[in-house]
């Protein structure tokens, strides 16, 4: 599904928090670049990984149930075949995210067929980072 700037700039447009599923500080890694650039921009991250305990300094959840805190934004860095099983633990938040984004080089009808008829929009194969960027700090 295309999505024009002013859509894109709408969805994003007053979120302040995002749990980084996949995350790691790896220095040099796209995850890495994109979870401090949205640390630096103001965002509250909740980094997500299922065994690191401390990602930039942050706790660290083992799932999406586990942040004690609603989310505005869950940002994938996993491979695609692993999203259907996160838009399925997405629904089971008690508070639904404003948005479902899978990075830059992931697609998944299967997850993206899941959230249909929810109020959580989704993006594909896109850089959370690099959108934001352009549509909030372009010069």
């Amino acid at each position: 599904m295309l999505v024009g700037d002013a859509d894109m700039r709408q969805a994003l447009a007053g979120c302040s928090s995002v749990a980084i599923v996949g995350a790691k500080d790896k220095p040099g890694s796209p995850v890495d670049r994109v979870g401090r650039y949205l640390i630096e921009s103001g965002f509250t991250v909740y980094p997500v990984h299922p065994v690191r305990k401390d990602v930039w300094g942050l706790t660290t959840y083992a799932n999406l149930e586990d942040i004690p805190h609603p989310v505005d934004i869950v940002d994938l860095f996993r491979a695609a075949d692993n999203c259907p099983e996160h838009a399925r633990e997405t629904l089971k938040l008690s508070t639904p995210p404003r948005i479902f984004w899978m990075q830059s080089g992931i697609f998944s009808f299967e997850a993206r067929s899941i959230l249909v008829g929810s109020p959580i929009k989704v993006f594909e194969d896109l850089c959370l980072m690099v959108e934001h960027r352009r549509l909030f700090h372009a010069d």
